[in-house]
């Protein structure tokens, strides 16, 4: 029997709290994470060094009851060492795939702008199809198989940008700022004690809310959530209206809009709510749109910037009742 919209919302409150146990503050980021996990998509994160975006990935992949895996993109990476690769085996004299760290649940790249573009095709394949071919054989990936994908936004020297291809692939860009005073008073608290974040994780203090292969069971949770005609439009008129901004030189395609609708619902759920509402709309807006838009140069030289575009058409845009 599926789930309703109360269990999901149940256990989305329990995973809220066991994360809190190792993740101080960063709720907006942690909310964000989850809507990309049980809307079954991928997401970007970008913050600078020391913000806890691995810890954070860790911290799902053990409550969530899943795998966990991490890459460090550099320049000399291949797509192989993604993958993986049939290696010849004297002993038995023939060829034994070796699986790369795609096979897992949860993948988090990290810095995935550090790796030249045939290393992030790689990805490809496995984001959008959850399955890879290696020597013309394909295999499955996975059924919850979700990246995470790292960036540094204050350091681009010697980077490749992703193209617009495999950035439109991320249903969300998560933004992990610097914690609050109190928050981060209360991380150098934890530091001199034994009850630090990452010794919280490793000791085994964090227990999992969901066995293994239950999380697929709970994702069609999220198809019982209404969406009102008026909600579906204004989604599709904000999508629409990045393609006819002055200021914006490649809009988002329809793959925003589905990705804007799917994690509305998700975070009705969070929410406690069986409907969406233009909140929710509001909300999401900027981190399902901001990746996939690209500005008129004239525009960025005057400092404008996407979340900002973003913000001016949701003011643009007429708000059903």
């Amino acid at each position: 029997m599926e789930p309703s919209a109360d269990e999901l919302k149940k256990v989305l409150t329990d995973v809220r709290a066991e994360v809190a146990k190792v993740i101080i503050g960063q709720e907006e980021a942690v909310t964000a994470a989850l809507i990309a996990i049980f809307t079954n998509h991928h997401a970007l994160v970008e913050g600078v060094p020391g913000i806890a975006k691995t810890l954070l990935v860790r911290t799902l992949a053990r409550v969530l009851g899943c795998e966990f895996s991490r890459i460090q993109f550099t320049p000399d990476l291949m797509p192989s060492d993604i993958t993986g690769t049939n290696v010849f085996d004297f002993h038995k004299n023939e060829f034994t795939l070796v699986k790369g760290p795609v096979f897992t649940s949860f993948l988090l790249a990290d810095e995935i702008n550090r790796a030249p573009a045939k290393t992030q095709a790689a990805l490809l394949q496995a984001m959008q199809e959850r399955r890879v071919t290696i020597d013309r054989d394909t295999l499955e990936l996975d059924e919850n198989f979700t990246v995470f994908a790292t960036q540094n936004p204050i350091e681009y020297e010697g980077t490749y940008p992703l193209p617009e291809a495999q950035k439109d692939r991320f249903m969300l860009k998560i933004r992990m700022d610097c914690p609050g005073r109190d928050h981060e008073l209360t991380l150098a608290q934890r530091m001199l004690g034994a009850d630090a974040p990452e010794r919280t994780l490793d000791a085994g203090a964090v227990r999992a809310v969901l066995p293994p292969g239950q999380l697929t069971r709970f994702r069609a949770a999220l198809e019982g959530i209404f969406v009102r005609e008026e909600i579906l439009g204004y989604m599709v008129d904000v999508v629409r209206a990045t393609r006819e901004h002055e200021s914006i030189l490649v809009g988002a395609g329809p793959r925003a809009t589905q990705a804007l609708l799917l994690a509305c619902r998700a975070r009705a759920v969070i929410h406690g709510r069986d409907y969406v509402s233009p909140d929710d709309v509001k909300s999401l807006a900027t981190m399902v749109l901001e990746h996939r838009l690209i500005l008129r140069p004239e525009y960025e030289i005057e400092g404008h910037t996407t979340p900002e575009v973003v913000q001016s058409i949701l003011q643009e845009v007429a708000v059903p009742r």
